[in-house]
């Protein structure tokens, strides 16, 4: 296997964890528990749940419709004084990935709307090979003491 995933960019924030994985379902779950993990351990445990999720749509996403054989899959997250951050970064450019209102009947097709609820902000970032699908979720607002 080959990380054909460009180097991050230097960004600012307090948090930072990259693991790169092969591209089969069963990696799904181990980017899934991770980023969690790290929800709670950098301690923003309310937002485990929904770091998940998000994860986990987006993990699916680049199995099925951004990866090649061969080639690893990367997940960043980043913490920041106001955001979790969870960023898939695939091979595959070419495919970009887009909402649609799914039919009752679609078993496929949820994912990116799930995202979108559940994340204060996400974009596809196009890079020179590959892209990034990245989905910001606000930190709880801190209540003075």
């Amino acid at each position: 296997m080959t990380d054909s995933c460009p180097p991050r960019p230097t960004k600012s924030y307090d948090r930072y964890d990259e693991v790169s994985y092969t591209p089969y379902p069963r990696s799904i779950p181990l980017a899934r528990r991770r980023v969690a993990g790290l929800a709670v351990d950098w301690g923003q445990p309310g937002l485990a749940g929904d770091a998940a999720l998000v994860a986990s749509e987006l993990c699916t996403n680049a199995v099925l419709h951004g990866c090649l054989r061969d080639r690893l899959f990367r997940v960043e997250t980043t913490l920041t004084t106001t955001a979790l951050r969870i960023a898939v970064t695939d091979p595959r450019g070419e495919r970009l990935p887009g909402t649609r209102p799914p039919h009752p009947d679609d078993q496929f097709g949820r994912g990116l709307l799930i995202v979108r609820v559940l994340a204060g902000r996400w974009a596809v970032e196009r890079l020179t090979v590959g892209k990034t699908v990245w989905a910001e979720l606000d930190l709880p607002k801190k209540r003075d003491a």
